[in-house]
Parts: structure tokens; sequence; C-alpha cells
């Protein structure tokens, strides 16, 4: 058989390649069933519709954490909080905006924005008490309802997020250990494959997951966690989640690196998968293309829950209260880990925000 060679030149002429000019530029004669055939005969098929259950302009409330982000080096005022810049375009990278619920506010206009959204993330921090942690613990319960309610709205909880949803179940303040794990990529040791059916990894490819074991491809920063031991110990936390992943921290104490709840779209994670992408002020995170690819697939997975969400929020409300409405600054020149920030400031004024690189969207 002679072996088929790829030409040498390729013709400007379109009578050589097959085009009919006279049907592409005499006055149109056909029928709808004559185009359907003339885009058949080019292997073009009509488009889908869109699956009418799923929403596709989903919006994420992420709540601020107090402070400016900075260690007060943007602001020292009383009242700032914070939202990292990473975990904003973490959203957007999926296909999501982000209304930002700040913790401070009324309560009554953090309540009114929660019906704006459909789906919730708890960032990373450090205030595990006082009003913060009050508010997390409402927006928590509301979460609960909503999807006791028929709403499927999905919650991520990551780093202190994964901490405070312990406390709150467990009903123990205490319930976290102490582990090093700060600053340092790791990996992930699957408890068991068949538990990431309907999970946060059932759409990663097999040899992504086999990586996740054997390469460092997840970004922890904590000094705090929970060990397999001690949730399988409280019967609140045991029925609650299923142990999805587990890590070694520095002294290879073993603890949950990852997360899932039995009966709802609650995924917890100790490690940030937020950071492989967004964030460079530690030079410990992994950049890698596969870092990468599992910050992307986390990120896809959440937007994807957040898509069956029933809620269709009124437009005009979702769009004035969209964290574009508020100004981001880079602050890593000011010392900030993460160079972005949006910074808030709970009144009944414009919140001013700052961001990137490491961003902030701090509110003030």
């Amino acid at each position: 058989m002679t072996e088929a060679k790829p030409p040498t030149s390729y013709s400007s002429n379109p009578r050589a390649l097959g085009f009919n000019l006279s049907s592409l530029t005499s006055p149109r004669k056909s029928s709808w069933r004559g185009d359907e055939r003339f885009a058949e005969s080019f292997g073009v098929s009509t488009c889908a519709s869109p699956d009418p259950s799923l929403y596709y302009y989903p919006v994420i409330g992420i709540v601020s954490h107090p402070g400016d982000g900075a260690s007060g080096r943007l602001s020292n005022a009383t009242n700032a909080s914070n939202i990292p810049a990473s975990y904003v375009k973490f959203v957007e990278s999926a296909g999501a905006r982000v209304i930002p619920l700040i913790f401070n506010e009324p309560e009554e206009v953090l309540l009114d924005k929660l019906n704006l959204v459909n789906g919730v993330l708890f960032t990373g921090g450090w205030a595990k008490k006082g009003l913060y942690f009050e508010i997390i613990k409402k927006i928590f319960q509301i979460t609960l309802q909503k999807n006791d309610a028929g709403d499927h709205f999905p919650l991520f909880a990551i780093c202190l997020g994964f901490e405070l949803v312990s406390m709150i179940i467990s009903n123990d303040s205490n319930i976290c250990e102490s582990f090093s794990g700060e600053n340092q990529a790791s990996i992930l040791q699957f408890t068991d494959y068949s538990v990431i059916e309907g999970s946060v990894f059932q759409r990663f490819p097999p040899e992504l997951l086999k990586k996740l074991s054997t390469d460092c491809l997840a970004m922890q920063n904590h000094g705090f966690g929970i060990s397999p031991k001690g949730l399988h110990q409280n019967d609140a936390l045991s029925s609650f989640f299923k142990i999805l992943t587990t890590t070694a921290d520095d002294n290879n104490k073993i603890y949950v690196s990852t997360a899932q709840a039995y009966n709802y779209p609650v995924t917890c994670f100790q490690w940030h998968p937020e950071k492989n992408i967004f964030e460079w002020g530690l030079p410990m995170i992994p950049h890698s293309e596969d870092a990468v690819r599992v910050t992307q697939l986390v990120a896809n997975y959440f937007i994807s829950e957040a898509r069956r969400s029933s809620s269709r929020p009124p437009a005009k409300e979702v769009l004035d209260n969209l964290i574009y409405n508020y100004r981001p600054t880079y602050c890593g020149k000011a010392g900030a880990m993460m160079k972005f920030t949006y910074s808030l400031k709970s009144c009944n004024c414009m919140l001013e925000i700052y961001s990137n690189v490491g961003a902030l969207y701090i509110c003030m």
C-alpha cells in the first residue's frame, strides 16, 4: 500500500479545495432542510439547548474575615475586614461571580445578600470567636436549611473554614488539635478511592488522582486541624462527614485534609485549592501544570454544584452587590503574603476594596 503523504503546498484556488463558489455567492433559495443538509455535509451539528434545570449565572457569597489582610499595614480600622482576591479569582475562573458577605455589616443586610447567591465560601484566616464565629455559624445553619428546603446550595470551607465548621457541628470549641502544617506543599492520601464517587475528586483523571498521592500538589498553611480519630470519635462529626483524604504534618501526625458531607453539598479542605494559580507570596506554593489542574478542577466542581441551585436572584440586585462595585488595590508592597485583597468597611457608605497578585478585598 502506498503511504499517504501530506501535500507539499496548498492551493489558494477555492475550486481546488472542493468549494462551489456559485453556491456561496448566488442568492439564497434553499429551504431550512437544505441548510440542514449543508450543515450535515460539513459535519456541523446544531447546538443543544441549555439544561433548564441549571443556572448559568451563578453567584457565590464569600464571607469576609476580620482585619485588613496585611497585619494592619493597609488599615488599622477596628471594623476592617477582607477577602483575599485569590478566592474571588478561584470562583471566577470556573464561571461564577462573587458577592462579598461582610461579616460585621447589619445582619439583615447580610441575610438579604444570602438570598442573592447560589453557594457560599468560608475562607482561611485566624478568627475563631466573637461576632465572626457567630456569623459563620448562622450562615452554616442557613446553608443546611436551604438544602433541607430543596435548594441545592453548596458550601466550600477552606482551612479555618473547615475548623470552624468542625467546631459548629461538634458543638466543641476545642475539637481541633494543633498540627505543624504551616507553609508547605503536601500530598493527599485517599482513604479509599471508592469514596470519591460524587465528590470533588470525581472528575479528576486517574493519572492526576495518582499524582495527588505522590506529588506535592496541595498547599497547606495551618496550625490546627482535626485528626481522623478525633472526627470518628465525635458522633456529630462522624455522622455528618466522610473523610476523603488525609495528610501527615511535619511531625508525621495525621490530619483530615479533605472531607465531604454525607447528605449536604458541603466540602471542607484543610489545604488551600485556590493558592496554586492565584497566589505568589510563598515560594513553596506549587505552580506546576498539574498543580494548576488541581485548582481548576476543584473550582469547576464547586461552581457546577452552584449551577444546580434553584435560586434565580433578581439581576439588578445582584449587580448592585457584586464585588466589582469595590475597588481592588495591590497590597504586595505592603508586605502582605497575599498580594491582592478586597478591603471592606462595615458602614452605610460605599465599601472600599483592595485586591490582587496576592490580593485582597478589604472591608472597612
